[in-house]
């Protein structure tokens, strides 16, 4: 996956693919499904019909064989560019899936019969193809993982490079929601008992492949309106072709059936019609560089129009470990001796938290001499952990669990510890109260570390006009200071996963679309409510089941990234279709004089670019008509780069550059081919 995303946008085998697709595609079964390209074909064919009947008769009324076999050929290379744009953009993807299936190998599995909820101990070795869904296999260290599965007990460190591109190792653990393993990847270290959750040929990799290679690819509700959108005006120009014939009988100018056609294929918005699919397929593209699976094209293009983002708060908007920033000793206790037992009361705290308080001391714990410590490990229970030595008892934990020891000994719980603990939860922290035989010591502040510049890509997001909302377990005091401090839009605390779900569903009662991440099982039901469910690739079966996204590097700030490639997409589809429709007006003045120039001089004034003749004229417009194609392909494939500011600014960014453009590009164009004509005519 990591060499797919190096990939350059041309490549020397996927040219040559692609270059011999164009020719199949001109299949009239495969083009009907382009209404603007099909009219092309007939068109085509309609010409070299009349060019051989041109040449076995001798009739020259239509102008002369070697005029009509040149425009004739420019409307071949014209379907043929329209078709090379969609496949070399399905290229791309089949590099991709060939990449994949060398790590879709066929892996030997340690298949552990079950009886019952009973492992039985007796181990066989059996294809990975012969794996059923429900299955259980054992993989330790060294060993392939060959389908996909859930551990049922272990822990293992799993190197994920094969499908993510990432060097570092991951850990998966049975029991919580990362405990999803794909087929491909590698046990590192310990072992882990797996339960299949796929049946042979439905693995997370087989879908993958058929995404990539756009054998699952549909269109998309955008893409079929925009498709319907130029079919309409391509039959709106049939109309206006037939209708001539009358208008030039009546002038008496005949105009050759060459002269029409050419009019009738550079009138339709062939540019759009040629690249339109290959837009779509190069945005599922462009996802999956960014390692994330969609499940179809119309997941990229929602993320383009989502409303509403829901993000959790820890690993989203936080770093994830809470860190202790302040310590605060209580009247009369010394900061020394305070701070001492701060790192006493952390010397088996092997949870970050823990692991920051001695950071923030400064003190080696090894420097302090005890004897016989006993360590108290934290329960949920008690709510407090600490040590015991000799006569000395110190406690740390939640401000209520260590008001209740002191106050049962018999000790006074100073009004200023209480006053502190209050001032750091409204800020948002944690506090963390310290005691020493039933004494308060002070109070330790832990502080969720914002994520740095994850305000500036809230920003972002608000310029695009998208309502962000923190997901989050805090009470509301401190939610709500986090809120602000991150600058989103809303939060929802103390989240129950009936609270997102409800959250969600009042957004889309309101008209609006929504997107969220997750990795649990408590997450599937609002996944699979929101318009664009993003599941992390290490989360549960049921998680990656529900959402129509797999982030594959399990990073929450996916999401906004996501949301990027989608509104490149649909920006992508509509500064080529403004550019597309826009092209036409330099066609009318080349073409229209041409046609009528003759018998009615007057026209002349039309001529705006002075054209060498009539000839010249339409043969100059149909060949830059023919020539756009390629020159967009890169700009197709890549997208038009992403700004993020408002609707209204982006529409005239978009009606400036591409409309404007598309006004004078094909004068230039036009004209510069009609002075090369000139010297051969």
């Amino acid at each position: 996956m990591s060499q797919n995303k190096k990939n350059k946008l041309f490549v020397g085998g996927q040219l040559r693919g692609a270059l011999l697709q164009s020719f199949v595609k001109l299949n009239p079964r495969k083009m009907f499904r382009n209404p603007v390209m099909f009219a092309v074909e007939v068109g085509t064919a309609i010409m070299f019909a009349v060019t051989i009947y041109m040449i076995l008769s001798g009739d020259t009324r239509q102008g002369s064989v070697g005029y009509n076999i040149t425009v004739s050929f420019v409307l071949l290379l014209t379907l043929l560019f329209a078709n090379f744009a969609e496949a070399i953009a399905e290229a791309r993807g089949k590099a991709q899936a060939d990449s994949l299936r060398k790590t879709r190998e066929e892996t030997p599995a340690k298949w552990i019969q079950v009886v019952g909820d009973t492992y039985v101990n007796e181990i066989k070795i059996v294809p990975s193809s012969q794996l059923k869904k429900g299955d259980m296999f054992l993989c330790e260290a060294g060993d392939t993982i060959p389908m996909d599965g859930e551990i049922m007990k272990g822990i293992a460190t799993i190197d994920e490079s094969a499908i993510t591109g990432e060097s570092a190792p991951v850990i998966r653990e049975s029991g919580g929601d990362k405990s999803s393993v794909t087929g491909g990847t590698k046990v590192l270290s310990d072992s882990i008992k797996v339960k299949v959750t796929t049946e042979p040929g439905e693995s997370f990799l087989d879908k993958m492949i058929a995404l990539v290679e756009g054998a699952s690819r549909q269109k998309t509700p955008n893409e079929i309106a925009l498709t319907i959108l130029l079919a309409g005006f391509t039959l709106v120009f049939v109309l206006v072709c037939v209708t001539l014939r009358p208008f030039s009988e009546y002038a008496n100018s005949p105009i050759t059936i060459a002269a029409f056609v050419s009019l009738f294929v550079c009138l339709i918005p062939t540019t759009i019609g040629g690249l339109l699919s290959a837009i779509g397929i190069a945005g599922m593209d462009r996802s999956l560089r960014a390692n994330v699976i969609t499940k179809s094209g119309k997941a990229v293009e929602t993320a383009g129009d989502i409303d509403t983002l829901l993000l959790d708060k820890t690993g989203t908007i936080t770093i994830g470990n809470r860190k202790a920033t302040n310590f605060f000793a209580a009247p009369g206790i010394d900061e020394i001796h305070f701070t001492k037992s701060l790192v006493l009361s952390s010397m088996a705290d092997e949870t970050p938290e823990g692991k920051s308080i001695i950071e923030l001391a400064g003190i080696n714990p090894s420097s302090l001499q005890l004897e016989q410590p006993r360590f108290i490990k934290f329960t949920a229970e008690t709510r407090s952990s600490g040590i015991d030595f000799g006569q000395t008892k110190i406690r740390k934990g939640a401000a209520d669990a260590i008001k209740s020891i002191v106050e049962k000994a018999g000790n006074l719980y100073p009004a200023e510890i209480a006053e502190r603990v209050s001032i750091i939860s409204r800020d948002g922290g944690t506090p963390l109260v310290v005691s020493e035989n039933s004494k308060v010591l002070g109070v330790i502040e832990l502080q969720d570390i914002i994520k740095p510049g994850i305000h500036e890509r809230f920003e972002r997001l608000r310029k695009m006009g998208i309502k962000t909302v923190m997901v989050t377990g805090d009470n509301p005091l401190t939610a709500k200071y986090i809120a602000e401090k991150a600058g989103v839009d809303d939060f929802i605390a103390e989240a129950k996963p009936e609270d997102k779900m409800n959250y969600i569903r009042r957004e889309q009662q309101e008209g609006k679309l929504v997107a969220m991440m997750g990795d649990g099982t408590n997450d599937a039901p609002a996944l699979a409510q929101a318009d664009v469910g993003v599941a992390m690739n290490s989360g549960t079966q049921a998680a990656k089941e529900a959402g129509n996204m797999v982030d594959l590097d399990n990073d929450p700030t996916k999401l906004i990234e996501i949301v990027e490639i989608g509104k490149q997409l649909l920006m992508t589809r509509g500064t080529l279709t403004t550019f597309s429709i826009a092209n036409d007006i330099a066609k009318y003045f080349a073409i229209v004089p041409a046609l009528f120039i003759v018998s009615i001089p007057a026209l002349q004034h039309l001529n705006i670019m002075n054209l060498h003749s009539p000839e010249s004229a339409i043969l100059a417009a149909v060949i830059f008509n023919a020539l756009i194609i390629p020159a967009l392909i890169p700009l197709a494939l890549k997208g038009v780069a992403y700004k993020p500011i408002g609707a209204s600014a982006l529409l005239r960014r978009n009606l400036l550059i591409y409309g404007l453009g598309g006004v004078i590009v094909p004068f230039i164009g036009i004209k510069l081919i009609d002075m090369v004509l000139a010297l051969f005519m």
